[in-house]
């Protein structure tokens, strides 16, 4: 007898998780540690070739993570690859049982690549870091309010300022206390930390936000980022070559540690001017300079070496 591929489609929800099975069959359950054991159950019976959900803002990692302890082949997408599926195969009707519907579809056609999932004090730091990203924004924009404030509101927004200052200072001891208690991420700080340009904010993105650092190849890291340029062809028209997609939040990270690389890292330096210096536009250069730093990134991690400037001039 041969053994048919299940695949398993979860949309998830605040209050439920509607599934979705193929060949057949579709359930749901309620989002809690009771209805999570139930999903379990029934999934382990299934033997499943494959499960796909979406990231939907942390709702999924209870989920995600009882079925990754259970040992079964959970896969987290973007959701904006599910929903460009779903169009692309005229689907644009959109509840949780339909979303179940084309999440089971879309793992069983495209089969997406089985990645390790964040462990728990990866969450954990991810968490802190999203919650840091958070206090700066609040900060920036009362900052913003204070400057064209009227007097009666202005001392209700210093009193706010100082709280979120003292919150940030706060948020950035805490990851620090993270990476500490972690032998494996204080190694690894202390290599990323020994490159000209790369700062604490950017060390604790890169821990927190890209795990597979150090264990892709160049090209697979720089197209996970969202930093490789993609081809824009079609006939005989070559058009520009964009970056697009990847990880937001770690392009952003790695942009500012590009734009002070450029001005105090002698390899990231040399490459951003010589670019210029053929032409290039500056933000091209720029975006350029982030790739190759990235890959010097990556190349230190997966050799396990700190900075060594002549040693990367070629990577």
């Amino acid at each position: 007898m041969t053994h048919t591929s299940v695949f398993v489609g979860i949309d998830v929800s605040k209050a439920q998780l509607d599934l979705a099975l193929r060949p057949e069959g579709r359930f749901a359950a309620p989002n809690t540690e009771a209805g999570i054991a139930h999903v379990l159950t029934r999934l382990q019976a299934l033997s499943p070739t494959l499960i796909v959900m979406e990231a939907t803002g942390g709702l999924e990692l209870p989920l995600t993570g009882a079925l990754a302890a259970a040992g079964m082949p959970v896969v987290v997408v973007n959701p904006r690859q599910v929903r460009d599926f779903a169009k692309a195969t005229g689907k644009l009707a959109k509840t949780d049982a339909l979303d179940a519907q084309v999440l089971v579809h879309f793992a069983e056609v495209i089969q997406p690549e089985l990645r390790p999932l964040p462990d728990e004090q990866t969450q954990l730091l991810a968490t802190l870091l999203t919650r840091r990203r958070q206090l700066v924004e609040m900060l920036t924009a009362e900052k913003n309010r204070l400057a064209s404030a009227r007097l009666p509101i202005r001392k209700n927004l210093r009193a706010h300022i100082t709280w979120l200052e003292r919150a940030l200072h706060q948020a950035d001891a805490d990851l620090a206390e993270a990476i500490r208690d972690s032998p494996v991420w204080r190694a690894k700080e202390e290599w990323l930390r020994s490159v000209p340009g790369v700062g604490p904010v950017l060390t604790t993105t890169l821990l927190a936000n890209l795990p597979e650092l150090g264990t892709l190849t160049p090209k697979q890291i720089a197209a996970l980022v969202g930093v490789a340029p993609l081809n824009r062809d079609s006939g005989t028209l070559r058009g520009r070559r964009t970056v697009w997609g990847g990880r937001a939040q770690v392009r952003m990270a790695l942009y500012m540690g590009a734009i002070v690389a450029a001005r105090f890292n002698p390899v990231i330096r040399n490459f951003y001017q010589r670019l210029c210096a053929v032409g290039k536009a500056k933000k091209v250069a720029l975006v350029a300079c982030m790739r190759k730093l990235l890959v010097i990134l990556n190349a230190m991690l997966k050799h396990r070496a700190p900075w060594q400037p002549h040693e990367t001039q070629h990577a």
